[in-house]
């Protein structure tokens, strides 16, 4: 049986805000490196799927942060895989500080599509190849939970352009969750709460299409809804604690 594995971070200046605490968005790609370089030293890396025409794609995440780590901070991420069905396997995370305190805390799902076809495929032959890669531990927090549609209070609109564009010519996840933190009021960006957020990604958006980008206010969440085409592509939730 596999054992989790740690990467060790420091907090760079392009990571932090005006508040100079590490932005969300630098979080989920924080978390997200950690899973492309975990899932590369051990064998079932992007480049290894590209060879034969398919790719990970992230299907849901869901994190909780208890505090946003200070500039030049150090800092670790611990990562395991604990499950593969044939559709979905299951990526965790613990962020932990300089002392070993945990921070925070991810639970990643992702799909493997075939690049040409644009489908997810069955993954019972990838998780037989990486049996011996499955750690016996559980999720550190809920799983991430599906999202239902929203009604926007506020909305914008944004075409997709090249920067906006990954490896897998889709829009990047860090893409679409600055666009969302982007529409919070200035005044929140100040708190230093305890935060879970959601997100749940159902169409893919490409170059040059017109995206709709809207949020609601419900209770303790800000929910979020990004569209594509007059269908929802991306929703998310941000709950403060």
């Amino acid at each position: 049986m596999a054992e989790k594995t740690s990467y060790d971070f420091e907090v760079t200046p392009q990571e932090v805000d005006f508040t100079l605490r590490m932005t969300v968005p630098s979080l989920v790609g924080a978390v997200l490196d950690t899973a492309g370089v975990d899932a590369r030293r051990k064998g079932f890396g992007i480049d290894e799927l590209n060879k034969d025409n398919v790719s990970w794609v992230l299907s849901r995440m869901a994190l909780e942060i208890d505090e946003r780590p200070r500039q030049y901070a150090p800092y670790r991420i611990e990562t395991w895989v604990n499950e593969f069905n044939r559709m979905l396997t299951t990526r965790n995370f613990m962020l932990l500080d300089a002392d070993g305190r945990p921070f925070g805390r991810a639970v990643t799902q992702w799909c493997v599509i075939d690049l040409e076809a644009r489908r997810a495929i069955d993954l019972t032959a990838l998780a037989a190849m990486c049996a011996d890669k499955i750690v016996d531990a559980p999720s550190p927090m809920e799983k991430p939970r599906k999202l239902a549609a929203i009604v926007p209070s506020d909305s914008r609109e944004h075409r997709v352009v090249y920067s906006d564009i990954d490896f897998n010519r889709h829009v990047n996840t860090l893409r679409y969750v600055g666009m969302m933190f982007d529409m919070l009021p200035f005044e929140r960006h100040l708190a230093a709460r305890p935060m879970r957020f959601d997100i749940h990604f159902l169409h893919e958006c490409s170059y040059g299409q017109l995206l709709g980008v809207g949020c609601e206010e419900r209770g303790a969440e800000t929910l979020f809804e990004i569209s594509c085409e007059g269908r929802a592509a991306v929703r998310a939730a941000l709950a403060w604690r």
